[in-house]
């Protein structure tokens, strides 16, 4: 939960492990507690209160799953816009691997290279292995996008 709720320095979440037996239940929670206890003897609480705050609340969950569809939908048109407009523009390489990917992060396929120049000439960030946040790209920065992915794949093919 805490990605999708915003709460990247909480700890929220759940584990859970289905064993063959008692005997095997109780080794397995013995290693776990093992792991986790130096991790998260003493968790803050806030995070948990938020979550069960909205989560129990039928008004607050409902906005929530909204807002939560509209963020999802909103980077699936980014990600079709980024690779029809390569296609379209005729960038070499295939693009399909930005529509088959999922999330908010994509690899781009470029080489470090091409990262370097997109970085330097062009002022667009991403990692050198070419993974790339998307939530920084909208319409109106898309046709900008394409246009540097396209000069970079052709200057440094």
């Amino acid at each position: 939960f805490a990605k999708n709720l915003g709460l990247y320095g909480e700890r929220i979440g759940m584990l859970h492990v289905v064993c063959n037996s008692a005997d095997e239940a109780k080794v397995v929670l013995s290693q776990l507690k093992m792991v986790v206890r130096p991790m998260y003897s003493s968790p803050p609480i806030h995070g948990a209160l938020l979550v069960k705050k909205i989560l129990g609340d039928p008004a607050k969950l409902a906005a929530w799953k909204k807002e939560l569809s509209g963020m999802a939908d909103r980077i699936l048109e980014v990600r079709s816009l980024l690779r029809t407009g390569l296609e379209a523009k005729g960038t070499p390489g295939t693009w399909n691997h930005i529509t088959d990917q999922i999330g908010m992060f994509s690899f781009t396929g470029l080489t470090p290279t091409q990262c370097e120049r997109l970085i330097s000439e062009h002022h667009i960030y991403l990692l050198k292995s070419g993974r790339i946040s998307l939530a920084g790209l909208n319409k109106a920065n898309i046709p900008y996008m394409i246009d540097c992915v396209d000069e970079v794949v052709r200057a440094c093919p």
